[in-house]
This record gives C-alpha cells, sequence and structure tokens, in this order.
C-alpha cells in the first residue's frame, strides 16, 4: 500500500470546508492526512479542529506534505502559488478553472519540468468526470466537437425561468443554496462556461487557445417572454459553449441558445451540467453530472486525490503537448437560424417594414408570430429565420436599430 499522501488545503471557503468535510480527518483514514490549512480567516461554517491554520497561504509550501490543494480561486495569486508549490516539488491539486484556462499550458509545463503532477479535474463541471476522460481514455479518438452546458448556475437560473421564476429570484435562491458565487457575474456573463471549454478544447485539440479569441454572451438579456415564445415549438433555452474542428479552423463560443426541450442537452434541468462530445471511433455520446455545489466539487477533488495516491511513481493524466495555435473561425462566418425579438410600433407598414430589412439582408424567414399587445403602443413581432451567416444577421440588427418604428430588438441562435 502506497503511504498517506499529506495534504496542504489553500482556501477555506465554500469549496475547501467542503472537501474538508468529506475527507473527515477525524476518522482514521488510511489514504490522506491533511497537515494544515492555509486561510487569511476563519470560517463559522468549519471548524478545523486541531488542524494547523496558516494565515500565509505560501507557507502552506513549506510543510511537510505531498500535495497543495489551490482552492483560493483567482488567477494572479493562484498561479504564484501553484507555480511556487510545483518548483519546491509539491504535486498540486486545484478546481480553478481560470487559471487554467490562463496559464494552464505555463503550469503544465512547470509541473513536467519539476516531476510534479497538477491534477484539475474539478475544473470544469465539478464532480462531473471530464478531463481525464478526454486526456486519457479517449487518446484513440479524433474529437471533433464538444458541446457543454458547463455552468450549473446558469442552468439553475434558467430552469427556474422556464418554470416562470423571476431571473432575480432566481439567482437570489441560487445564492441562497449555494449554487453560485456573492459576486456571480463570470457565471451569469457567460466567461466561466468560455474558460471551462477552452480547457476542454485545449485537451481535445492538443493546442493553447487564445482567450480574446471566444464569443462571449450571457443570460441577462433572456427574459420570460423568450421562454413562452419558445415553448410552443417545443424548445427551450439554455447556455451552451461549444468548440469545434472544421478542416483547419476552430470554432470557439460560449453564448444562449434555443435547443430542442427533449434532446440529450435540452431535458438538463437544475445545476446539471452536460457534455456531448463528437469522435470518429465512439461516435456521439453524452456526459452529464451535478456542475455546482461543495459536494460535487468535492467529489472531483477526491477523484484527483485517488488518481494521485495510485500513480505516485507515474503520471495520473496524459498532459496535452499545447501545439501552435489554431486558426479561430471567425464568429461572424458561422452559420445559425435565429430567434428575432422585435418591439415595434402599433401600425399598419410595419410588418412590411421588418420583412422588407430581412429581404435586403438576404435572409429568408420560417415562422413569424405577432399576438399580444404591449404597454405605450408597441406590440411584439417573433421572427424564426432559416440558416444564415451571423455576419448577415448583425446587420440586419443595425438596420432595425435605425428605425423609428422599431424601439426593440434582440436575438437568441438556434443550435441544431
Amino acid at each position: 500500500m502506497n503511504p498517506k499522501l499529506k495534504i496542504g488545503i489553500c482556501g477555506w471557503g465554500n469549496v475547501a470546508t467542503g472537501l474538508f468535510e468529506q475527507l473527515n480527518p477525524s476518522v482514521d483514514n488510511q489514504l490522506y492526512e491533511i497537515v494544515c490549512i492555509g486561510a487569511r480567516r476563519d470560517n463559522p461554517k468549519c471548524d478545523p479542529g486541531d488542524i494547523k491554520i496558516h494565515r500565509n497561504i505560501f507557507d502552506v509550501i513549506d510543510e511537510d506534505i505531498d500535495v497543495v490543494v489551490e482552492l483560493i480561486g483567482g488567477i494572479d495569486t493562484a498561479r504564484e502559488l501553484i507555480s511556487k508549490a510545483l518548483n519546491a516539488g509539491k504535486h498540486v491539486i486545484t478546481a480553478n478553472k481560470a487559471v487554467m484556462f490562463e496559464h494552464g499550458n505555463e503550469l503544465i509545463n512547470l509541473a513536467n519540468q519539476r516531476n510534479s503532477y497538477l491534477l484539475f479535474e474539478a475544473a470544469v463541471a465539478a464532480g462531473t468526470p471530464i478531463i481525464k476522460m478526454l486526456s486519457n481514455d479517449l487518446g484513440a479518438n479524433q474529437v471533433s466537437k464538444i458541446s457543454g452546458m458547463l455552468n450549473g448556475t446558469t442552468n439553475y437560473i434558467l430552469s427556474n425561468m422556464e418554470n416562470g421564476v423571476s431571473f432575480e429570484d432566481a439567482l437570489e435562491e441560487a445564492k441562497e443554496r449555494g449554487y453560485a458565487e456573492p459576486d456571480p457575474s463570470l457565471d451569469i456573463n457567460g466567461t466561466d462556461a468560455a474558460h471551462k471549454i477552452g480547457i476542454l478544447a485545449s485537451l481535445a485539440l492538443n493546442s493553447n487557445l487564445p482567450a480574446d479569441k471566444f464569443h462571449i454572451e450571457g443570460i441577462e438579456n433572456i427574459s420570460a417572454k423568450d421562454f413562452k415564445y419558445a415553448d410552443e415549438f417545443d424548445l427551450t433555452i439554455k447556455h451552451l459553449a461549444v468548440t469545434k474542428k472544421a478542416e483547419a479552423e476552430i470554432e470557439l463560443r460560449s453564448h444562449p441558445v434555443l435547443i430542442d426541450k427533449n434532446s440529450s442537452l435540452g431535458g438538463l434541468s437544475g445545476v446539471r451540467n452536460g457534455i456531448q462530445i463528437n469522435t470518429d471511433l465512439l461516435g456521439e455520446f453524452l456526459i452529464a453530472g451535478s456542475g455546482a455545489g461543495r459536494e460535487s466539487t468535492a467529489s472531483g477533488l477526491i477523484s484527483d486525490l485517488i488518481a494521485l495516491s495510485k500513480h505516485v511513481e507515474s503520471s495520473p493524466m496524459n498532459y496535452p503537448e499545447f501545439k501552435d495555435i489554431p486558426q479561430i473561425k471567425p464568429f461572424e462566418s458561422l452559420d445559425f437560424s435565429y430567434y428575432v425579438y422585435l418591439e415595434v410600433q402599433d401600425q399598419a407598414g410595419v410588418l412590411a417594414l421588418v420583412s422588407q430589412i430581412f429581404s435586403e439582408n438576404q435572409i429568408s424567414i420560417d415562422k413569424i408570430l405577432q399576438k399580444d399587445h404591449l404597454a405605450d403602443g408597441k406590440v411584439p413581432v417573433v421572427v424564426f429565420t432559416d440558416l444564415i451567416k451571423e455576419s448577415q444577421m448583425q446587420k440586419a440588427l443595425k438596420n432595425f436599430s435605425e428605425q423609428s418604428e422599431i424601439y426593440f430588438s434582440k436575438i437568441i441562435r438556434i443550435e441544431n
């Protein structure tokens, strides 16, 4: 039997205390020993007992430990902590998707140079096992596409909005349940999901991906009306992050979509994450599980501890080589069908104006709805388009904004 792994935990927030409770240091554990905790302040929700506490998290590295579990969040300090731990010959486990997206190639290369291991299963989809699957289990496959609902907070909010709850109330409930951070802006604006699909794409495509090449949108502009119109066509709204390989180029995007509510991804509700993977040998398959919450994240962290305890003499995962940066396909050149929501003046000729703008931009209309009446003499117009290029739709939106009879316009892309 391998000796116990001696652990130092850095951070003492929701995720760190969740891991601490699952490891349960009060019980005689044959695999792990928590030696110390780096915590700038106490957490009234969790008593560490007799475990040594360092107020300077960097002091954890100097202890007689095998592995540093980095759970402080953020980028710059986390990067420095991980780098110093690896340089000191410690293994590192992290759930920090931001630092792995921004500096993963640098940190993995450093780990290789120092003969240490850097594991990050919980950085994407919490405890849903995807990192080691991509790096190890799918080694015989060529991955052509990954589509993921990768943020449990946004899926929880959207699922509740579909059931009639307001955005604000759904977000507040997510915070109360521990599914959302005190500042959930990176979840809401789509950045968190972009970080995660970037990590998965790096593993699948063996490339270092530039952060500024993503198209990123959040869910802050989704409303109850959008769900109502989507439901009429058996569609629902999800936040999807996608990477797709197309010849010499790849797609990178993170934004809301309309999707068949009976599809494998469309049917996932609450905090569940779903990742659909297309490969040459296995074909298309889905992996799904809880994507938020301290217990789910603790599951991913413990899976890395188990892998590390079993592979002290050999690497627990196959790291990418980070080849040249691939050509990123411009978002404006991608093809989508669209849901277009307009609020227009209730007068004759406005529908003809809307149709004219679509026609001038060579956009074919699949369906058009005009049912309700709003206040102040406005009416909503909902249009579903055929497949067109993003650039065509952006030109149409600009044309709509120039018309005095059209007060508001927005789109949601339809994922086929």
